[in-house]
């Protein structure tokens, strides 16, 4: 079966059942006999392991396989929650969201086994249960069948020794022999089906997919046909031809569900003394005997490495939308197609006075009807940013236990909406500000209980709707920036001069830890530093029409505040001329427009700038930013429309301005990708196209 058109639901719902687990996790750490969690935990990792088998991937079945089996001792009351499990866990679900990733990228899984993650699972249960761990039970490999016996006596299980419920007959015989001479190794198996099971059959025929990806089924007991028609109590048994380890292949058929045991070994040739062959025996082995699983042959992973160069990306590009939604929209379409109808009929009914009347009844419908569309097309494409902070509080965590500070997250407003290209794109920024308070915002445990303030220190992120757009504050209680150490580090590197230092605000002093390299961390470590990353941080979030600013105070803590557009691809904007090319500013960069009398310009340090209201403004003459040359007759008065970055001001100087407009922005791509001050194009209503500034990058 073709799975590949299944890999986007896949993906989608993989990271839903992650971040399901992560959050369980957490949850189950600090009540480890909530049994509602417990429960919710096997029921994901079962999901999980299923989704896996049925794509393909075995490593990650194999490895959520072994995660299932904790928590079915735990359901079982066999074991008990520690944090050492804790931490075996997360490990577990980092290793699956590798492979996560790897499908993303490639839509494979990779190469890596996690075999240590797997074995310590094992070790885990094996140790909680009394038993010996497999690094306990390893013994020279003369010992290695006696070892497999003791092994399975002492798990209880009852299975018999004799497991191979199979005589070939000669003809079968010869075909085993002919196989075991090519070089292969022919291994027999018998699997055992839980009892409980409703689809023996289906379950049979996943082990036989499952094992033919390592060789060739030579034989069934009972006959194939057999088992497919569920002829069979709870086990039956295979011989299978392969240059594969025979733990792989044990391995790979319990990692099937409902599967209860699988025992096997090699068949080798039995001589009589005279030379002649005898029937096949058995060497045996079982699931139970420690595993060495070799290294993938050298062949194998070079195919592999080539599939995957090959192999196109997987974006995630989904979207679930409410019912609702979609029944709102399905209804505006139908008026849309109303109002379309309409228009046709007037225009084929000739003119008058009448008509005309129509015409602009229909053209104001149409336009209230585009409006509400455009309003509904907007809320389908809007998601919450929970999709992005869910993960925060398990990176929390794990900080806390890394920096040894005690610290909480405390989160607001998760429910806050945003487009979804600005969504998949806000959390890297994000989690670098919250790595910078945990790092070095929070002071250590002992500073804190000196300086009389609560231990367990805390960071807070606070998601809300502010007019059109979203605010997201990042910050913590920790001992904030030390504004006069950030401008004596400036005046050392050469960044300002001591002259300028005298003149600026605090604010503008502590804007500077955006400077590219600009890092006031005393030693850079592989968790953040104040400033290091800040450009980064500063230039992503611009990239999305926003802006990010700093508030501290020594002593009390600081908080990032990130102001972002709830859409990218419809905004309204202020259209502006100069000469005869148009352009549009986003209406919600503007804080005024004025009329400043050319007299009224000053200059500082040869720039110009206005002085309104007690603050003084710079001007910008768009005609020198788009390279036009000077008009020829220079005006008395000059139209500016000024316009805001968090607390700055500028004024953008234009020649005529020709009212508000809603525009719907079209990328230019890789064509104006060197001109970072264009943000796109829009197509006016007569087909012209008018260029979008970005004012953030302008200022």
């Amino acid at each position: 079966m073709d799975v590949s058109q299944y890999l986007e639901i896949f993906i989608d719902e993989t990271n839903e059942h992650l971040q399901n687990l992560s959050d369980c996790i957490m949850e189950l750490e600090k009540d480890p006999e909530n049994m509602d969690t417990i429960n919710e935990i096997f029921r994901a990792a079962h999901s999980l392991k299923g989704m896996a088998g049925t794509m393909g991937f075995k490593r990650m079945q194999h490895l959520t396989h072994d995660m299932e089996n904790v928590f079915q001792e735990v359901r079982s009351d066999k074991i008990r929650v520690n944090s050492a499990m804790i931490d075996l866990l997360f490990k577990c679900l980092d290793a699956i969201d590798g492979y996560l990733e790897n499908v993303k990228e490639s839509s494979e899984e990779g190469t890596e086994d996690n075999e240590l993650i797997i074995k310590e699972l094992n070790d885990f249960i094996a140790t909680a249960n009394g038993a010996p761990s497999a690094s306990e039970q390893e013994q020279p490999a003369s010992e290695g069948s006696a070892q497999s016996e003791s092994a399975s006596e002492a798990s209880g299980e009852g299975y018999e020794k004799k497991y191979l419920n199979v005589s070939p007959n000669e003809a079968e015989a010869a075909k085993i022999m002919e196989a075991a001479e090519s070089g292969k190794h022919v291994y027999g198996f018998t699997v055992y089906v839980e009892k409980e099971c409703m689809l023996k059959a289906a379950r049979a025929f996943l082990v036989f997919k499952a094992v033919e990806e390592f060789g060739q089924i030579l034989l069934y007991n009972p006959v194939s046909a057999d088992i497919e028609a569920e002829k069979f109590e709870s086990d039956f048994s295979i011989f299978v031809a392969t240059t594969e380890d025979c733990e792989k292949i044990i391995a790979a058929a319990k990692a099937v569900s409902e599967i209860e045991e699988v025992v096997g070994g090699e068949i080798k040739e039995e001589k009589e003394e005279e030379g002649k062959e005898t029937a096949p025996a058995v060497q045996e082995e079982t699931a139970d005997a420690p595993a060495e699983t070799p290294a993938a042959k050298p062949q194998s992973q070079s195919a592999a490495g080539k599939k995957q160069a090959v192999a196109k990306p997987v974006t995630n590009r989904t979207v679930r939308v409410d019912i609702e939604k979609l029944d709102a929209l399905m209804n505006q379409v139908s008026e849309l197609i109303i109002a379309k109808n309409s228009l046709v009929s007037i225009s084929s009914g000739g003119s008058g006075d009448f008509q005309d009347q129509t015409f602009h009844e229909q053209i104001e419908y149409l336009e209230r009807i585009t409006t509400s569309l455009h309003e509904s097309v907007m809320k389908v494409r809007m998601v919450p940013i929970e999709s992005v902070v869910a993960k925060f509080p398990r990176m929390i965590r794990d900080l806390s236990r890394k920096l040894d500070k005690k610290m909480d997250l405390y989160m607001t407003g998760e429910d806050t909406e945003l487009d979804r290209t600005v969504v998949d794109q806000i959390g890297d920024p994000l989690q670098h500000l919250l790595r910078n308070s945990a790092d070095h915002g929070l002071e250590d445990n002992e500073t804190r209980r000196a300086k009389g303030k609560p231990e367990v220190g805390s960071i807070f992120l606070n998601a809300f709707q502010e007019g059109n757009n979203v605010i997201i504050q990042v910050g913590d209680d920790g001992n904030g920036i030390d504004v006069d150490a950030v401008r004596a580090k400036a005046i050392e590197r050469g960044v300002i001069t001591e002259e300028q230092a005298e003149s600026m605000s605090q604010k503008e002093i502590v804007n500077l830890l955006f400077l590219p390299s600009f890092s006031m961390a005393k030693k850079i470590t592989d968790i953040s530093g104040r400033g290091v990353g800040l450009d980064v941080v500063r230039s992503n979030i611009e990239a999305l029409g926003g802006d990010v600013e700093v508030a501290t105070e020594l002593g009390e803590g600081t908080t990032f505040t990130v102001r972002l557009p709830l859409t990218l691809a419809i905004i309204q904007a202020l259209m502006v001329e100069v000469r005869d090319e148009k352009y549009a500013i986003a209406l919600n960069s503007i804080s005024n427009i004025e009329d400043i009398p050319v007299r009224d310009i000053k200059y500082v340090e040869a720039s110009e700038v206005i002085h309104l209201r007690g603050k003084v403004i710079p001007l910008i003459r768009l005609e020198e930013v788009v390279d036009i040359g000077p008009k020829e007759e220079q005006p008395e008065h000059l139209t500016v429309v000024i316009v805001q970055k968090g607390d700055n001001l500028a004024g953008i100087v234009v020649d005529r301005l020709m009212g508000q407009q809603e525009i719907v922005i079209k990328s230019l791509g890789k064509f104006i990708n060197n001109n970072k001050i264009i943000s796109g194009a829009t197509i006016l209503g007569d087909g012209e196209v008018a260029l979008i500034l970005d004012v953030n990058v302008l200022m």
